[in-house]
């Protein structure tokens, strides 16, 4: 339940204006994390933000920036670890910065240097890019960072996973010392700290969930499952799943042959992976918020970088290199307050990846078998612990933990069975 300090913009330091434009786009209830960060962040001091994705970051750094810029001298800079994530990002800030007649460029990487450089010809007050092809503008002298005012660091962790540190560090050499810091991530992992600690000062830390703390309204399961015998599962799943569906593998061959076998067996699907141009990503992303495309396979440059509104299932076709990751994957669905739900196979060899996994959720992820193949388990079985935590969100959520004949097989709510 919303308490009454939380239930409204009102009382955040927001000005009149913004507060006007949130009303017309409806927003009424802040999340909790724009309630914790926008008081702080108004005031100029540094943050570091630690959030589920899903939870309406970019809001809780946006109005802050877009204020704070109103008012003062100076550009703002974003940076994003993704093409997806830095467009979205753009097209939120874009219906607010409209009305204050506040430019925006996006500089990634896909897209014509040309049509940027015109981009950034216009003296936009934000920027919003990617490390890689900001430092290919850099270099060319195309832009300059010596104004920037306020600093944006979204998914930082994943950024960092991606191997942008050298060009982050580099792009913070850059940038004023005297600037605003705002640092937003699901995970704390030492390298954020590090960057904390040289970089910004005296942030304020504000933490929603704890670190790896899955979204509170997905319910999970898992599949002990061989590897010839995935795609029979799937098949199954999706027969008795007719909602869209979200499903993640581990590599861009993957994901090739993974939709190869979609559209075969009659399923609308497209693919999203670095081996896509830009334009086949969009569309691909355009076609499944649209319907057209009813299943959507990605690999993790996908799992924070879709924002999409009503995904009711994730599929781990695959299970994540990084652990940290399946946070990130089954974040795609139960979105907004929205409950969703998150399906995993693992093959019997992968007792100790998902042990990695359920270390980094803090609690076991159920096990479930469905009746129409054979029972497998793990070839050596873990220890799999967290039993009260789990039990707790047994007692919290029973509606997400029911299954067919009071056992685990195809144990996804009722709402999503034919």
């Amino acid at each position: 339940m919303t308490s009454p300090q939380q239930s409204s913009f009102y009382g955040l330091g927001i000005a009149p204006g913004l507060l006007q434009v949130l009303d017309s786009l409806k927003f009424t209830v802040p999340t909790p994390i724009q309630h914790k960060a926008i008081p702080i962040a108004i005031e100029g001091k540094d943050i570091i933000g630690i959030a589920q994705t899903g939870t309406g970051k970019t809001l809780a750094f946006g109005i802050p920036m877009i204020q704070r810029l109103a008012q003062k001298k100076g550009k703002g800079l974003v940076l994003a670890p993704t093409r997806e994530l830095a467009l979205q990002i753009n097209d939120a800030l874009a219906k607010l910065t409209s009305t204050f007649r506040m430019k925006s460029a996006v500089i990634i990487g896909g897209e014509s240097m040309h049509q940027q450089l015109q981009a950034l010809r216009n003296s936009p007050r934000i920027l919003i890019a990617t490390p890689g092809r900001l430092i290919d503008h850099l270099e060319q002298r195309n832009t300059r960072l010596d104004d920037v005012a306020i600093l944006v660091l979204d998914e930082a962790d994943r950024m960092l996973d991606m191997g942008f540190a050298p060009q982050i560090e580099r792009i913070l050499r850059l940038i004023p010392k005297d600037r605003q810091t705002m640092l937003f991530s699901a995970t704390m992992p030492a390298s954020i700290v590090k960057i904390a600690a040289a970089y910004m000062q005296l942030p304020v830390r504000t933490e929603i969930a704890p670190t790896g703390t899955t979204a509170e309204r997905v319910s999970q399961e898992l599949f002990v499952v061989s590897k010839d015998r995935k795609d029979r599962l799937l098949g199954e799943i999706l027969t008795r799943y007719t909602a869209s569906v979200l499903l993640f593998v581990r590599t861009k061959r993957g994901a090739q042959k993974v939709t190869r076998h979609l559209r075969t067996t009659g399923h609308p699907a497209a693919e999203i992976h670095a081996n896509r141009s830009l334009s086949q990503r969009k569309e691909a992303l355009a076609g499944f918020k649209s319907g057209k495309y009813r299943i959507l396979v990605a690999t993790d440059i996908a799992a924070r970088g879709i924002d999409v509104t009503g995904i009711e299932l994730v599929v781990n076709y695959d299970l994540p290199d990084d652990p940290e990751n399946y946070v990130h994957r089954i974040g795609r669905t139960g979105r907004a307050g929205r409950e969703g739900h998150a399906i995993t196979f693992a093959t019997p060899d992968q007792g100790n990846d998902v042990q990695g996994i359920e270390k980094i959720i803090r609690t076991s992820i159920p096990l479930a078998q469905h009746p129409g193949l054979p029972a497998e388990r793990f070839s050596s079985v873990p220890q799999r612990g967290h039993a009260p935590q789990q039990q707790r969100r047994q007692q919290q959520h029973p509606q997400q933990r029911r299954s067919f004949g009071g056992t685990r097989h195809f144990g996804y709510p009722r709402r999503h069975r034919r």
